[in-house]
């Protein structure tokens, strides 16, 4: 897909870096030449499975799949012997494309096996695309409510969003991108490395995330930080202590955090020890990205921002009245403030084809008239900038007959000095239709009165019909790949 990447074109860009992991790295001559000599070899596949570790080598398969116009599957090199078995046996690659020497599980043995050579020389990139509307990847999602849907993402979706967060974020050729996010879904591999390939600047994979890791590069010139939670959450507890941090970090032109909310508090330290406050996106595998803090809007804690170029959001109540939208130029219309709690709902050139193998899946994730329903819940601030509520299934407690978000309280929680991370949830209570819980990893052991403590401090700084009627204390919280909070397991264990 020539187009969707120029600089592969050759000319002045050849020489320009376009891919470092670790001590390894590719010009764009170098990538083009690999990339080119992988592509006719998978050509007449019908799709590719690709063994997405965090090496030159997947970014080399997924680029090869695109030119060949040949939908590639990432599989996460951590999923398990069931996982794995179904997303083979859903998507029924023709061949997995791997790094040589990685061992691959038995899952894999009756594919037929290609070796990525990332240092292979090949033809010209072709010239020609494919049609805007041909499914480029299969990533499945998380599979909190089943078995993982392989969500079939065309390459116009690919193009329209890079663009759209180009514009956003102000994202140019000369910037270095730094993370160290995995490659088998949307964060890692669209934003983080077709991202920079798209503008024709350069990534640097930092293998394994690492506050050092990420003090050298952005010292070293890496002009923007993409991360999850978790890892912006080590920072915030790392840099106050650490001026090379801090300094780099202030350095930075954007530092970037999605995939799940990044809590108040976290913004605060960094934004306290930096000078930069953390700008936060959203989106989903379905819909790719959504909305964001734009580089020269305000950086709002707790807030996604607006929507992006291209992308129609409107906030829907259970009924279907809509409770607000945003006009084509992006001014917000409807009603806004707290108490106005609706789903957020998408149109655009970003979406998602179908589910695979799924059409009862796929129609019933659309409304009558073509809007999808991202199953979020979300408030609009007067301005027009989006708070995240939860997830309708798990984040939206109906007690006492108020809509609550679970974030909220969860910023509250975070905000006492003796808590480290909290989740919250709702379980069903007679009296209330669902009762607060709060799930919390304390800074060190419990100590008697904290859990009561704690729902008097949520009562004093939101309302008390929010404060949790139960608190429980955890090691840990239980996570996926992508840093998210599995709060069915909480619900259930």
């Amino acid at each position: 897909m020539s187009s969707l990447f120029p600089a592969l074109t050759g000319g002045s860009a050849a020489q320009r870096p376009a891919l470092r992991f670790g001590d390894r790295a590719l010009t764009y001559g170098e990538l083009a030449a690999a990339a080119g000599a992988l592509a006719p070899r998978i050509g007449a596949a019908g799709r590719v499975a690709v063994w997405a570790t965090p090496a030159l080598e997947t970014a080399v398969a997924v680029v090869a799949a695109l030119l060949a116009g040949v939908p590639a599957v990432p599989l996460n090199p951590k999923s398990g012997g069931g996982e794995l078995g179904h997303i083979l046996s859903d998507s029924a690659p023709s061949l997995v494309l791997a790094a040589e020497g990685d061992q691959l599980p038995a899952a894999l043995d009756g594919l037929e096996r290609v070796d990525v050579d990332a240092h292979a020389t090949g033809p010209a990139v072709p010239p020609a695309d494919p049609d805007p509307a041909a499914p480029a990847l299969v990533v499945y999602t998380s599979g909190t409510t089943g078995p993982p849907k392989g969500a079939v993402i065309p390459r116009r979706a690919i193009a329209s969003t890079l663009d759209a967060l180009a514009d956003a974020w102000q994202w140019t050729g000369d910037d270095v991108l730094v993370h160290a996010l995995p490659l088998f879904h949307v964060h890692g591999l669209i934003l983080g490395i077709l991202g920079p390939l798209r503008r024709g600047g350069c990534v640097r994979h930092l293998g394994r995330f690492g506050t050092e890791g990420v003090a050298r590069e952005l010292g070293a010139g890496a002009t923007m930080l993409f991360g999850v939670p978790t890892m912006y959450h080590r920072i915030a507890e790392t840099v106050g202590e650490d001026p090379g941090l801090a300094e780099a970090l202030g350095r930075a032109r954007l530092l970037v955090s999605g995939s799940a909310a990044l809590p108040v508090h976290d913004h605060e330290r960094i934004g306290a020890a930096t000078g930069r406050r953390v700008v936060e996106r959203y989106g989903m595998t379905e819909t790719l990205m959504i909305t964001s803090v734009r580089a020269d809007g305000e950086p709002r804690a707790g807030t996604v921002g607006v929507p992006l170029p291209g992308v129609e959001v409107r906030l829907v109540e259970e009924d279907g009245t809509v409770i607000g939208g945003y006009d084509a130029d992006g001014t917000p219309n409807g009603a806004y403030g707290a108490e106005h709690v609706g789903e957020i709902q998408v149109r655009g050139p970003n979406l998602f084809t179908a589910y695979l193998n799924r059409p009862d899946a796929t129609a019933g994730a659309y409304t009558e008239d073509g809007w999808f329903r991202t199953g979020d819940m979300a408030v609009r601030d007067a301005d027009g900038y989006v708070r995240i509520v939860g997830r309708k299934a798990t984040d939206l407690i109906k007690s006492g007959g108020y809509k609550i978000g679970a974030g909220e309280i969860e910023n509250a929680l975070l905000e006492h000095p003796e808590v480290r991370e909290a989740a919250v949830t709702g379980e069903p209570d007679a009296d209330l239709g669902e009762r607060i819980v709060a799930w919390v990893v304390p800074e060190g052991p419990a100590r008697p009165g904290l859990g009561p403590e704690l729902v008097n401090h949520v009562a004093g700084r939101l309302a008390p019909h929010k404060r949790p009627r139960a608190v429980h204390f955890l090691d840990s919280l239980p996570r996926n790949d992508m840093g998210k909070i599995m709060k069915r397991a909480l619900k259930h264990g």
